[in-house]
């Protein structure tokens, strides 16, 4: 730390002379002007008493960093967000204009460089000029004022914010106490580095704490490039922010610019040609508002959401609320996390363009994660954070749980229901299990009452398909439907899964341990969207997705077939740092293997044909002349929510579209959305091309190689003819 080089002065000469001044105050009944008024409680009491007060007082001040703006920026460096108490932005006295140091220098402290932290002529020239021409100037120094902020800034970064001490507020022993710590301040500290702090936690506007945030916001500039009459102003506005403020007192505004240049002039910081150029230039405003948080920008808005819930729920970063609260708004950080900007405005336009003008207000949604890490590299939603007319408009992020897995709030929609998106997961226990990946099932059967002997070895298996029973009330459903006729038969295994046959995947699920089901479905992460409950496999409903899943969370499990069975817990932020450089832990791939690797190259053979000859034939085939893809289609029972979750090697996307409303009861049938009539809704039909343009897009930036094939299967005992279904 640099010393100071400013003159040193005795402390029994300064105690004098301040003393002398309080002692002169009292006597001649000026208590009531500028700088001190409240020592009226010192008539009573000696100059050596006071002394012996002032020596009982702190001498230590805790000059902190002040609260700074916290950033939010993606993978590639681009800005999200910013998130503040005060909107303030650190930087050296040498990155800061030549005029602003002059400026703030001639109309608060012209003897700045001269005095040691107190100015005794500057004291007894504000009570000449108080008694003589009835003022109320003030003779605290830039040091003093400094003081002033820093014990503010202290208390509200505690969370104090009523303990705040305005200049007009201050008692005898608060006057003291700053006349003490700003001598001592002197001692520890160069002027540079005590001008350097004081410019970085002034107040100018309430939305501009410091010289640089100030400069942003005025002038959409730096603090660097500010020119004369531009200093000028922002040094003028510290003495009175909401009666010199520019944008709302102009004339006041300009006023007190012209007299700090007229100030600098008489001081000779500047030439008369100078101060003539100066004062004859307007007062020209160029507001840049500060964004803050999640709701002040347009890029990433729901994402930036999530990373915030990150950091506020974790306990990693303060052991309450308020605690993770300061450290996110006034810690100076910067929050690294796993986006992809290029991903993300290209998920972002796919599911602005699915549902158009979208006056029914339906929801799209799509999230991309990396296989072998988790990364999130793009989460985008066809929604706006804040109101806008002729917008749909939602706090509430469809790509993820609606809390975390320790119960804290996440903000999200809760998931949906998936759909035959679940059935691979069935597949995959069946291959588990050893079984033939072309074995011949029952495909005809359509009732599977309650009671009926499903396999269990560690539960009881509840639910029913008979229409009978439906009628008496014993808990069943109507009988199984398939979505097209002519699939009641028997059929290969597989063909079952890439046509998305329902009564396939019963037949296939009647052969298995439900155990095993449950199994497979909890390590590769599937959870409820609204609690984290894992979703429970012995309701038989849940094999064909009943139970609402974050798309998030499907497409992580989707990418443990992309990474050859190995599941990665999704993350969002991969770096934390302050402006001290301080690093802090943020999250890193938490990766376990889930899948035996021939059972997934097993499953990604199936979901490869989906899209070639299965329920994904519709979707644009384009998507897989670039890369390899593996794929499956989904669409609730009320074809409200459809899906399409499909991977290449590199990446694994979940694409939504459907019902958002409360509730999620709204049947996707005889709509029209984007102009276009539909008489029932299928993951093919919007969800499937969202997927495939923005993977097109997606494969050329993460290039991706050939799935490992699985061993070759023997040939299928039924002859059958592919047809294509739509589910």
């Amino acid at each position: 730390m640099a010393r100071n080089k400013g003159p040193k002065i005795g402390l029994g000469k300064v105690l004098l002379r301040v003393f002398g001044f309080f002692f002169v105050s009292t006597l001649c009944g000026v208590l009531i002007t500028g700088f001190l008024a409240p020592v009226v409680a010192f008539t009573s009491t000696t100059v050596g008493g006071s002394v012996g007060f002032y020596q009982s007082l702190p001498s230590e001040l805790n000059v902190d960093s002040p609260s700074l703006s916290s950033t939010v920026v993606s993978a590639d460096g681009q800005l999200i967000a910013t998130f503040y108490a005060e909107n303030r932005v650190k930087v050296p006295l040498d990155e800061m204009s030549p005029f602003i140091r002059e400026a703030i220098i001639a109309i608060e402290d012209n003897r700045f460089y001269d005095h040691a932290g107190v100015d005794a002529q500057g004291i007894m020239r504000a009570l000449s000029s108080n008694l003589t021409q009835g003022t109320r100037q003030g003779a605290s120094t830039l040091t003093q004022q400094y003081v002033t902020n820093v014990l503010n800034e202290s208390r509200l970064s505690e969370g104090r914010p009523e303990d705040v001490v305005l200049s007009g507020q201050k008692t005898v022993g608060d006057k003291l106490r700053e006349v003490k710590l700003a001598l001592e301040l002197e001692k520890r500290f160069s002027k540079d580095q005590i001008l350097e702090g004081y410019l970085n936690i002034v107040f100018f506007n309430r939305n501009a704490y410091g010289i640089e945030a100030a400069s942003r916001y005025f002038f959409s500039t730096s603090a660097m490039d500010l020119t004369l009459p531009q200093a000028a102003l922002l040094a003028g506005l510290v003495n009175g922010p909401s009666i010199y403020d520019p944008i709302v007192d102009p004339k006041a505004a300009l006023n007190r610019r012209n007299l700090v240049l007229n100030r600098m002039l008489e001081q000779g910081k500047i030439t008369a040609v100078d101060h003539g150029v100066a004062v004859a230039t307007p007062v020209e405003l160029n507001i840049t508002p500060s964004l803050q948080g999640c709701a002040g920008t347009s890029f990433a808005t729901y994402f930036c959401d999530y990373v915030s819930h990150l950091i506020l729920n974790d306990e990693t970063y303060g052991s309450t609320v308020e605690e993770r609260e300061r450290f996110l708004y006034r810690g100076g950080l910067t929050i690294t996390t796993t986006l992809d900007s290029r991903l993300q405005n290209a998920a972002q336009q796919q599911v602005d363009a699915s549902a158009g003008p979208n006056p029914d207000k339906w929801g799209a949604a799509m999230t991309t994660v990396q296989p072998g890490t988790g990364k999130i590299l793009a989460m985008a939603q066809n929604t706006v954070f804040v109101p806008e007319d002729g917008k749909y408009d939602t706090q509430l992020n469809f790509n993820v749980d609606s809390k975390d897995e320790n119960g804290y709030d996440l903000n999200g929609a809760g998931g949906f229901q998936p759909g035959s998106t679940m059935k691979p997961f069935i597949y995959a226990e069946w291959l588990n299990e050893g079984k033939n990946p072309t074995a011949v099932v029952d495909a005809s059967r359509r009732v599977y009452p309650v009671g009926f002997q499903w396999r269990s070895s560690c539960g009881r298996v509840l639910g029913g398909y008979s229409t009978a029973q439906k009628a008496q009330n014993l808990g069943a459903d109507d009988d199984l439907q398939n979505n097209d006729d002519g699939y009641y038969r028997s059929m290969p295994i597989n063909y079952g899964l890439y046509n998305s046959i329902n009564t396939a995947t019963f037949a296939t699920a009647a052969q298995l341990d439900f155990c095993g089901i449950q199994k497979m479905v909890d390590t590769v992460g599937l959870h409820s969207g609204l609690d984290n409950a894992p979703v429970n496999m012995h309701q038989i409903g849940n094999l064909l997705g009943s139970i609402g899943v974050a798309p998030v969370v499907l497409a992580s499990a989707y990418a443990t077939f992309a990474n050859d069975g190995t599941y990665c817990k999704p993350i969002a932020v991969t770096g934390i740092s302050d402006a001290q450089g301080r690093k802090f832990q943020a999250q890193t791939p938490e990766c376990r293997e889930a899948v035996k690797p021939a059972v997934a190259r097993g499953v990604n053979a199936v979901l490869q044909d989906v899209l070639k000859m299965g329920s994904g034939v519709y979707i644009n085939p384009k998507v897989q002349s670039q890369a390899p893809v593996a794929a499956k289609t989904g669409t609730s029972n009320n074809n409200g929510a459809t899906w399409v979750a499909g991977y290449t090697t590199s990446l694994a996307t979940a694409s939504f579209f459907g019902d958002t409303s409360a509730g999620q009861q709204r049947a996707g049938q005889n709509i029209t959305i984007n102009g276009k009539f539909y008489k029932s809704l299928d993951g093919y039909m919007i969800a499937g091309p969202q997927w495939a343009n923005y993977m097109m897009t997606a494969t050329s930036l993460y290039p991706s190689g050939p799935f490992v094939a699985p061993a070759p299967p023997p040939a299928p005992t039924v002859p059958v003819t592919p047809q294509p279904t739509r589910r």
